[in-house]
């Protein structure tokens, strides 16, 4: 579930707004609902929802009025405006979404459904730098543990445990000592410079090894790592003296 606040001087809009989440977005509970700036404020500090609904032009005080007021803001804003020029080459900038009067139920959906993502990811990540901060007190300097994000959860560990790392797209498999790879959703260039000063070395725009489990260099096809596991690696061509240069010492 997802809580939310709608805000708007209008009662018609925000029934009309409420009947399309009933009807469309059950999974978006509606708390309460405000009128004006000063009733909103109250409303955002006693239930601290997850997501809010905001008419931008309203008597008095506006929608950025409300934004402005706040201490800090810790939910997610969708923008409504009766005119599209009100506001809206600011909000752009932003890379914010807003919803055009009269509503557009395809449009209010995909908007929700982007929310939802950006609060979830919020989430995960509080946890993730909690996590990070209780390992950097805890971690070797010579084998620091790394996050390695997948599409089900993010794994944890040392990497001493990493024996080469693959590219593919935007994306990267990242193969252990136990055996079968993760892949994680990060490009290889974020791996290369992080684990690069901890012996490992690129031999290939699509790979990267440790060179703990180098077995040997093979000759063959211009040239290849053996790794521990009987894996071969490619090198490129570009790439092969400094590989050959970098092992030898």
């Amino acid at each position: 579930m997802m809580t939310s606040i709608i805000v708007d001087d209008e009662l018609n809009n925000i029934e009309v707004l409420q009947q399309y989440l009933q009807e469309h977005l059950p999974e978006v509970q509606v708390l309460a609902h405000a009128q004006s700036v000063d009733e909103a404020k109250k409303l955002i500090q006693n239930h601290q929802p997850d997501l809010l609904f905001l008419d931008i032009q309203m008597p008095n005080k506006n929608g950025f009025d409300l934004l402005k007021e706040l201490p800090h803001i810790d939910f997610e804003v969708i923008f409504i405006t009766a005119f599209d020029q009100y506001g809206i080459q600011a909000i752009k900038f932003s890379a914010l979404d807003y919803l055009l009067k009269p509503l557009d139920v395809t449009e209010l959906i995909q908007a929700v459904h982007k929310a939802e993502r950006r609060i979830m990811s919020k989430k995960y990540n509080k946890g993730i730098d909690n996590l990070l901060e209780n390992i950097k007190q805890t971690a070797s300097v010579d084998d620091p543990r790394i996050a390695l994000p997948t599409l089900q959860e993010t794994h944890y560990v040392n990497i001493s445990k990493i024996v080469r790392c693959q590219a593919e797209d935007n994306y990267t498999h990242i193969w252990l000592d136990s055996g079968a790879p993760i892949l994680v959703s990060k490009t290889l260039k974020v791996f290369v410079e992080l684990l690069s000063p901890h012996h490992f070395i690129r031999t290939h725009q699509s790979h990267l090894v440790n060179k703990k489990y180098i077995k040997s260099f093979l000759k063959e096809d211009g040239g290849a790592l053996l790794m521990l596991d009987n894996t071969r690696v490619p090198i490129s061509r570009q790439r092969k003296e400094f590989v050959k240069k970098y092992l030898n010492n």
